[in-house]
């Protein structure tokens, strides 16, 4: 039996062999044993730095501080030493081993292939190569971090458990931090990692890729992790806004992914409401792109196409090939139902650029199905969009709309740029004061680039693309179609001046914040846009615009009081210089001079009134005077999430919208 008494480290051996005598030297242990072909070492020592020091107390004036600098960098050093070798490396207060079993008592550390693991005990059975910890257990692989009460786990049989979980994952990294090993500055992040709630957070726009879970226990059997219950929260301020109650969890490793599985699930808003949610099979890849929670259950209304109110749910992914997916949306056509006729589709034979007329309907007109199919060509990408709008085969030809893109990023004049190839049939498309036209069918390519940055407080979002493409559309003047090759070229350039800013103190945000993810800017500030199009046609037909707009944006408010705190008003009147005229309906360009309004408002709380307009100022249109493209809506909106329910006149279409917001 080997009996230690202080905390062990052999690094210390190392670097003060001058300053001690020999019969005071750390003293080495290491057993080796066979597991699975691979040398694998259990290592230990017994090193006193208090001792070390206090014998050479004239050479270090500051015995404290060196102390707690020295612990510090324990873990660094087992963690990188675990990395290089095949090694299990224990550190504790006390150490002993009795029949083959080590036990270890008191500020336990263990490192094992890169990986770190705390607890007040830890036991560890050579022969039967079984681990089991007790005590304030954590778990740290990288950027992941797990607070368990015990963990039993097996090497041979590679099952056990984990109890009361409580963690920290960063979906991002996490298929990296499962599967390699660490450098030393990961293992120096240990004391930022612990907390898991944080007292100050910052938005990450466009992302959620950290998250909070708590389960009762995770049991583990091979490449798969199982949980009964675990709920997730990506606010890391707390967890009462929002909480996600993933029921029969299922986390299976699989070749560069996990995939992901679970029952019924459950949205938790405040502590109060509770709704049910399906996640379904979802896949975590090193993009780290899976935590897509939204409802699979939708309430819509879209009167053009499905003559009113509809539900719909989301069917879970079904794998066609390893690399391919299948999303499948079945929708039932409430209101048209009720009806018993619809206005979607023209008369029987007749050209689909004809007027809509009423029709009767049969008990498959009910029923409409979206469905896409996703996946990788080599280093392209391949979306594949289906809508049935009906499931009657005599109106097949009519209720179907298909679209196709194959896409990749590639680096053309050192940037970042995006090319595609594309193929439509039966798109709609709002165009203005001319309303909706149609494209028949069309194939075509695209390069497009877009990229925002600021400079000098000045924020610039600019967006070019270039595009050709055969297409079959409504004329401009007739209802026929229309065949015609199509070239173009469009440039645009949004910039946001500051006149009279007061920004935030700084950008995080505290548990202060109950309504908004990031502090508000506040301000008067100027808008100005920058439009440039020409367009030709293989008729010999040309049409080119230059456009220009610049109007005020003022922002006044914190949004943290309950009541009128957060007013946004902006302006935007814009002009075009245009020339020429198009061969088709859907691209013509009709309004001279335009006028853009956006108006925000929080009422009370949470609530918050949203509304968008496009007014027509031309003189000799039809539409003078009127909203040419509108959308207003009614939100919730806490720091966390966001829930709104909208509608858009101009198409008479309108739905539910939610959205979760992400922090680190």
């Amino acid at each position: 039996m080997i009996s230690g008494l202080s905390k062990k480290v052999i690094f210390f051996s190392l670097l003060f062999i001058n300053f001690i005598q020999p019969s005071k030297s750390s003293e080495l242990l290491k057993i080796n044993k066979n597991t699975n072909n691979q040398n694998t070492k259990f290592l230990w020592s017994n090193t006193f730095i208090e001792k070390i020091l206090s014998s050479n107390s004239k050479s270090f004036s500051h015995k404290n501080s060196l102390v707690n600098l020295l612990k510090k960098n324990f873990d660094s050093f087992f963690v990188a030493k675990a990395e290089k070798q095949q090694e299990l490396i224990i550190q504790s207060d006390k150490q002993s081993e009795i029949n083959n079993v080590i036990y270890a008592e008191g500020n336990v550390s263990v490192s094992f292939k890169g990986k770190l693991l705390r607890a007040d005990n830890l036991i560890y059975d050579k022969s039967n190569k079984k681990i089991n910890a007790k005590g304030n257990i954590v778990l740290i692989l990288g950027d992941q971090l797990f607070k368990v009460s015990q963990l039993e786990y097996s090497f041979l049989s590679e099952k056990g458990f984990l109890l009361d979980v409580k963690g920290s994952i960063n979906t991002n990294n996490l298929i990296d931090d499962l599967s390699s090993n660490f450098s030393l500055l990961d293992s120096n992040k240990i004391e930022n990692l612990l907390e898991f709630k944080k007292k100050e957070v910052l938005n990450t726009p466009g992302k959620i890729e950290n998250w909070l879970f708590f389960t009762d226990k995770i049991s583990i059997d091979g490449q798969k992790w199982e949980s009964k219950k675990a709920v997730f929260s990506n606010d890391l301020l707390e967890s009462k806004q929002v909480k996600l109650a993933i029921n029969s969890l299922t986390v299976i490793s699989e070749a560069e992914k996990l995939r992901f599985k679970s029952s019924i699930n459950y949205l938790i808003f405040e502590e109060k409401v509770v709704i049910p949610f399906w996640l379904g099979d979802r896949t975590l890849t090193k993009s780290g792109e899976f935590l897509d929670f939204a409802n699979r259950w939708n309430f819509g209304y879209e009167n053009l196409d499905k003559d009113g109110y509809f539900i719909s749910r989301k069917f879970n992914s079904l794998d066609i090939t390893d690399d391919f997916v299948l999303d499948l949306e079945p929708q039932f056509l409430i209101q048209r139902s009720l009806k018993g006729y619809t206005n979607s589709f023209v008369k029987k034979n007749e050209s689909i650029t004809s007027d809509r007329v009423k029709r009767n309907t049969s008990f498959a007109d009910y029923f409409a199905l979206k469905s896409q199919i996703k996946g990788p060509i080599k280093n392209w990408d391949l979306e594949i969009d289906k809508n049935l709008n009906s499931l009657d085969f005599d109106k097949l030809q009519d209720a179907f709309r298909f679209k196709t893109e194959l896409s990749k990023e590639i680096d053309l004049f050192n940037s970042k740029w995006e090319k595609s190839f594309y193929g439509i049939y039966r798109e709609r498309v709002w165009n203005g004061s001319l309303g909706e036209a149609e494209i028949y069918s069309g194939y075509g390519s695209k390069l497009q680039k877009q990229n925002t940055w600021i400079v000098d407080g000045i924020k610039k979002s600019e967006f070019l693309t270039f595009g050709l493409a055969n297409i079959t559309a409504e004329a401009l003047n007739t209802k026929k179609l229309l065949t015609n090759l199509k070239g173009s070229l469009f440039y645009s350039l949004d910039q946001k001046f500051p006149i009279s800013f007061e920004g935030p103190k700084k950008k995080s945000i505290d548990i202060s914040y109950k309504y908004i993810p990031k502090p508000i800017t506040k301000g008067l500030s100027i808008n100005t846009r920058v439009e440039a199009l020409y367009s030709f046609y293989e008729n010999g037909n040309h049409q080119e615009y230059l456009g220009l707009g610049i109007g005020p944006e003022l922002i006044f408010g914190n949004f943290q009081n309950k009541t009128f705190d957060y007013t946004r008003i902006s302006l935007l009147p814009f002009y075009k210089f245009s020339n020429g005229e198009s061969v088709f309906k859907f691209d013509q360009n009709n309004e001279d001079l335009t006028l853009e309004i956006s108006f925000d408002q929080q009422l009370y709380g949470p609530i918050l009134l949203k509304s968008f307009g496009i007014l027509n100022l031309t003189n000799d249109s039809n539409d003078y005077g009127e909203f040419i493209d509108s959308k207003i809506s009614l939100n919730w909106k806490k720091r966390s999430y966001e829930f709104g329910i909208f509608y858009q006149p101009h198409n008479q279409a309108g739905g539910i919208a939610f959205s979760l917001y992400g922090f680190k």
